[in-house]
C-alpha cells in the first residue's frame, strides 16, 4: 500500500471536506442541517464510486480500473495491482504446466496421475493409447469405471502398490502392460504403464528358435552333404551330374543365406524397440521407391499392377513399415500367375488409413489362414520347392505390424484370390495441416 495513504491521511481528507462546511453552518445558525446534507453527499460518493467499482469487476472485461478521486484512487489502483501480481502468476503457471506436460509426453511410458478416491487427473498421449481414455474430457471420472479390468479393479482397491501387476491393454488386447502405481502426493497417485508385449513373447520365441532353425536348415545341409559325398570320387561322376550337383548346392547356399538374412531381421525387431511416436514415416515416398521396384521384379510375369496411394504419412520405424509394404507387394507379385491383376492400395478408412494388397491369384484355403503368419508355417510344405519361401515373410510382416499397434488380416478363397490388409490407427496418422 502506497505510504501516503494512512489514518492521518484518511482523517485530515475528511477535516479538509467538514470543517469548512461546519464554519459556515455555525455563522449561519444552520450547523447541523447543513451537516446532515454534506455527510449525506459523502455517503452517496462513496456508493457512486462502490457502485463503478462492482461495474468494473463483474461487468467490463478491461483490466484498467476507472478513474476516481481520493482514497477510491488508492481502492481502485490497489485492486489492479492484486490482479496484475495474479496474471502473471497465473501465466509462469501456465508455462510451468505446459513444460510438464511436455515432459511427460516426452516419457516412453503411459502416465495416469489419479486422486486417492480414484477420480482422473491427467493423463499422456500414450495413456490414451493404451488405456482408451479422453483427456480432458474424463477429467474427474474414477479409473474403476474408465479401465474396466477385474484384475485392475481389484489391484486398484487393494491398495497395495508395492508390487507391479501386468494386463491386457482394454483397447488393444494383443497388448500386454506393466502397470506400476506410486504415490504422488499425500492425496495422488501416479501411474507409469510399459509395453512388455514384445518382451514376453521374446522368451517364447528364444525357446522356439533353436527347434525351427535346425528343422529348416536340415534340408538344404542334407542335399549338400549328399553331393559333397558324391564329389570325393569326381571321375566317376558324369559332367551332367557333376553340373546338377553345383546348381544345387549354390540354390541351398542361397536358400541357407536368405534364411539366415529373414532370421537376423526378426532378431532385430525383436530386440529393437523404439517409440513410434518419435519418428514419422514418409509412406507415400516409400511406395514411390516400391513401385519402382515391383516392376523391375515384375518383367517376367507381366502382371498388370494399379497403386493407388494417398498422400498421407504416419509415426512409426521406417525401415520396418518399409519391410511390410514390400514384403506383401512381392508376395502377390510371386504367387500370382504370370498376367495376373494386383492392387496395392493405401487410403483412409474412417479415421484410419488401411493398406491392403489384392491379387486375383490361385488363394489359400481357410485352413491354412490363421497360421499363415506363423515363423516357418508354410502352404505348400516341400522345402525344395522353388515356389515356396521360408516361411518368415509374413511373420515378419506381423512382428512389424504389432510393433505399430496394428494387426495383419487376410481374406482369401481358393480360386478367388488374396487380399492382404491392415489398419493404421488414427494416434499414428500424421494428418495434414
Amino acid at each position: 500500500m502506497d505510504r501516503r495513504y494512512s489514518v492521518f491521511f484518511i482523517l485530515r481528507g475528511l477535516l479538509w471536506y467538514v470543517l469548512p462546511l461546519a464554519v459556515v453552518g455555525a455563522l449561519f445558525d444552520v450547523f447541523w442541517p447543513l451537516m446532515a446534507i454534506a455527510l449525506f453527499m459523502l455517503v452517496a460518493w462513496h456508493y457512486y464510486y462502490q457502485y463503478k467499482l462492482v461495474d468494473w469487476l463483474w461487468h467490463r472485461r478491461t483490466l484498467l480500473p476507472p478513474n476516481a478521486p481520493g482514497s477510491w484512487s488508492y481502492i481502485y489502483d490497489g485492486i489492479y495491482r492484486t490482479q496484475r501480481r495474479s496474471q502473471q502468476r497465473r501465466r509462469a503457471l501456465a508455462r510451468l504446466l505446459r513444460r510438464f506436460r511436455e515432459a511427460s509426453e516426452a516419457i516412453p511410458d503411459a502416465a495416469i496421475v489419479f486422486r486417492k478416491d480414484g477420480s482422473l487427473i491427467w493423463c499422456n498421449k500414450l495413456a490414451q493409447f493404451y488405456f482408451g481414455l479422453k483427456w480432458p474430457a474424463d477429467t474427474g471420472i474414477r479409473l474403476p469405471n474408465l479401465i474396466r479390468h477385474p484384475e485392475f479393479v481389484a489391484y486398484l482397491q487393494a491398495g497395495n502398490f508395492n508390487e507391479d501387476m501386468h494386463l491386457a491393454s482394454p483397447v488393444r488386447e494383443e497388448v500386454e502392460l506393466e502397470v506400476r502405481i506410486m504415490p504422488y502426493s499425500d492425496d495422488q497417485y501416479l501411474l507409469m504403464a510399459r509395453d512388455v508385449t514384445q518382451i514376453k513373447r521374446l522368451e517364447q520365441m528364444r525357446k522356439e528358435f533353436v527347434a525351427n532353425v535346425s528343422h529348416e536348415l536340415k534340408t538344404p545341409l542334407t542335399v549338400l552333404q549328399g553331393y559333397l559325398e558324391m564329389l570325393e570320387q569326381p571321375e566317376s561322376m558324369p559332367p551332367a551330374m557333376l553340373s546338377k550337383a553345383v546348381r544345387d548346392m549354390d540354390a541351398q547356399s542361397t536358400r541357407m543365406r536368405n534364411l539366415v538374412d529373414q532370421l537376423l531381421s526378426m532378431s532385430r525387431l525383436d530386440v529393437h524397440r523404439t517409440d513410434i511416436f518419435e519418428r514419422k514415416v514418409d509412406v507415400p515416398a516409400i511406395f514411390r521407391q516400391l513401385k519402382l521396384d515391383a516392376e523391375r521384379l515384375n518383367q517376367d510375369k507381366q502382371h498388370s499392377i494399379e497403386f493407388d496411394i494417398a498422400e498421407v504419412s504416419m509415426f512409426g520405424i521406417d525401415d520396418e513399415m518399409r519391410s511390410a509394404f514390400a514384403n506383401l507387394v512381392t508376395n502377390a507379385i510371386h504367387y500370382t500367375p504370370p498376367g495376373g491383376h494386383i492392387k496395392v492400395r493405401w487410403q483412409p478408412v474412417a479415421n484410419s488409413m488401411e493398406f491392403s494388397v489384392t491379387d486375383n491369384g490361385p488363394g489359400i484355403g481357410g485352413e491354412h489362414i490363421p497360421r499363415l503368419t506363423e515363423r516357418f508355417y508354410r502352404v505348400d510344405k516341400d522345402r525344395n520347392s522353388k515356389k515356396g519361401g521360408s516361411g518368415l515373410g509374413l511373420a515378419i510382416v506381423q512382428q512389424v505390424l504389432e510393433h505399430h499397434h496394428s494387426k495383419l488380416q487376410i481374406d482369401s478363397q481358393l480360386g478367388r484370390g488374396s487380399k492382404f490388409w491392415f489398419r493404421i490407427s488414427e494416434e499414428l496418422v500424421i494428418k495434414a495441416s
